[in-house]
């Protein structure tokens, strides 16, 4: 059965947890501009992320680090004006969370001011008490564990995650930490099914997948691995392409430059009209000046 919710009513949390409890998938893509968001909220996406992950896939960044709020807030502001129906969560980028609680609150706050109905934070344990701050002050949040791309430097690059029995029971606890601090759901990026299954039988938390396998209550894509766009070289095994927007693109833009080079375009179906009258007391009033010009 279709849970696809009609366009006037918006997802919230409370419609996520109901999703969960019919043990119904619900649909998170990440959106970073205006068109985005539109096409993916006519399409039925449940959650709309607007991820730090646009350091890479629209500012050509080699990590998730090189974002900015300011930055982060203008993708926010694009996304937002698109949902109608889908729920926005907005990415705290590096450093706008981990200095203080303080600077947590302002730069959650400033997500839900951008019209986001919630934010995502890295980390577990260590950043609960951010968390705490966070939902203490009113505003929705949830974790990521897993593979944390702010932290690649300690994880040593891309790597899979929760391979062991001790590193699944550290998700864990990590995982329960956030629940306690007042999260509503996290986030597992790139883990084993086995150990996703893990963590979501022990905890009450909403529990996202970004390839952690099926046992979760939905699953999170970037929306340029799944159109075929995304410029770079990674390239995880766990992304289905749907699409093969690039290429399309850039035969597109082949198809035009050979176009304008040969003259077909623009074509006569592709000016503006003049009425003949108008036309013959254009080129009368041209001729002096083509005649000097000569």
């Amino acid at each position: 059965m279709s849970h696809v919710i009609a366009p006037s009513r918006r997802v919230t949390t409370a419609t996520l947890r109901a999703l969960r409890q019919r043990r119904e998938p619900a649909v998170w893509i990440t959106a970073y501009d205006y068109p985005t968001a539109v096409f993916a909220d006519h399409a039925g996406a449940d959650v709309l992320l607007v991820g730090d992950s646009a350091a890479m896939t629209m500012l050509g960044h080699e990590s998730t680090t090189s974002i900015t709020m300011d930055e982060m807030l203008v993708f926010t502001r694009a996304v937002c004006r698109g949902a109608k129906r889908a729920l926005v969560v907005g990415d705290m980028p590096f450093l706008s969370y981990q200095p203080s609680n303080a600077r947590a609150i302002l730069s959650a706050g400033a997500f839900i001011t951008a019209g986001c109905s919630a934010v995502k934070c890295e980390g577990g344990r260590r950043v609960a008490p951010r968390v705490r701050a966070i939902a203490d002050a009113g505003i929705a949040v949830m974790g990521h564990l897993g593979l944390t791309p702010q932290s690649l430097g300690q994880l040593g690059g891309f790597r899979v995650q929760g391979k062991t029995l001790a590193a699944a029971e550290q998700l864990l606890d990590d995982a329960l930490a956030l629940q306690e601090a007042g999260a509503f759901a996290v986030l597992l990026e790139a883990i084993p099914a086995e150990t996703a299954e893990f963590v979501r039988e022990r905890v009450d938390l909403l529990v996202y997948g970004i390839g952690a396998g099926p046992h979760v209550d939905g699953q999170l894509v970037i929306v340029h691995d799944v159109l075929g766009s995304f410029i770079g070289d990674i390239a995880p095994r766990f992304v289905r392409r749907y699409a093969e927007i690039g290429a399309t693109t850039e035969q597109a833009i082949r198809a035009y430059a050979a176009d304008v080079r040969a003259g077909r375009f623009p074509a006569p179906e592709h000016c503006y009209q003049m009425d003949d009258a108008d036309a013959a007391e254009l080129r009368a009033a041209s001729r002096p000046l083509i005649e000097v010009a000569s």
